[in-house]
């Protein structure tokens, strides 16, 4: 059996720290695994990925995750399926930050990172800031590009 090792990506995204550690292209069925950092009071917007799952594993920090309207409590080592058409979004509570793997096939989230992502300019978070109304609707127009549909706010 053939391994492959690879460097990883790290990218920023929105106000994350991301690495791509297994790329949705390395494999034929187009398994995308990224590792997240974001610090806390961290929340993306409510949202739906019509065409994927999403397996969350929380890896350091305390987070709430909301989907279909129910709240869960996660701590490391823990893990949840936002199925796809489902809303969901977290909440990061703990002071540290957060950090966590994303799961999905075939890899659209990956794509959508990608295209609104820069490349890091170091091995930490980016600069924190609020994002525009003009990036907020490029981030809502791209998202559904990749079949991701932003639905309400970010938890606060």
């Amino acid at each position: 059996m053939a391994t492959m090792t690879k460097t990883a990506t790290d990218l920023w995204f929105l106000n994350t720290w991301v690495t791509v550690r297994i790329s949705e292209s390395d494999g034929q069925d187009r398994v995308s695994i990224l590792e997240h950092r974001a610090p806390f009071g961290d929340s993306p917007p409510l949202h739906i990925h019509h065409t994927e799952d999403e397996i969350f594993q929380v890896l350091e920090g305390e987070f709430l995750f909301v989907i279909g309207g129910q709240e869960h409590q996660l701590r490391a080592g823990e893990m949840i399926l936002a199925p796809k058409g489902v809303p969901h979004q977290y909440l990061i509570q703990s002071k540290q930050g957060g950090r966590w793997t994303t799961t999905t096939v075939p890899g659209d989230f990956e794509r959508f990172v990608h295209m609104m992502a820069r490349p890091a300019e170091r091995q930490a978070l980016p600069p924190a800031g609020a994002p525009s109304p003009e990036a907020i609707q490029q981030l809502t127009k791209t998202a559904a590009d990749y079949g991701i549909e932003i639905v309400g706010p970010p938890l606060h």
